[in-house]
């Protein structure tokens, strides 16, 4: 088993095909977009495959250490995360096949009108050692 992480954005990834923000969205239109994902979720935990799910609120502090004291924080820039990344989902399956086959699945959340998004998901690997250095 691989874990992969599949991270849904706000922006910065090619725009989807049903590209209407949610905040135009109906309370109806996300009601159905939220439980389509949590019916995703559901039946990955039923064959093992799910490991954790979670939305990001937009709002966020950026930290970094500053010496002695307190750190700095800043409300900027945030284009790394922030305003890019809307949530994430740890699935844990068998191939890089199957994973790339349940992100195409999880793109197809409904949006505006019902229709499906077709949003850009990004695949990304958990690193299971870390990397090897020679000289």
């Amino acid at each position: 088993m691989a874990k992969y992480l599949l991270l849904k954005h706000y922006r910065g990834a090619p725009a989807a095909v049903n590209d209407v923000p949610m905040e135009e969205w109906t309370p109806d239109e996300i009601s159905a977009h939220v439980q389509y994902m949590q019916d995703f979720a559901d039946r990955l935990k039923g064959t093992g495959e799910f490991v954790d799910s979670r939305a990001l609120a937009p709002e966020g502090t950026f930290v970094r250490y500053g010496g002695e004291g307190l750190p700095p924080v800043t409300d900027g820039p945030f284009a790394e995360t922030k305003d890019l990344i809307a949530g994430w989902m740890v699935i844990d399956v068998e191939s890089y096949e199957r994973a790339l086959e349940l992100a195409a699945e999880l793109s197809a959340a409904p949006g505006a009108g019902g229709k499906p998004i077709h949003e850009w998901l990004e695949l990304r690997p958990f690193l299971t050692a870390p990397p090897t250095i020679t000289e």
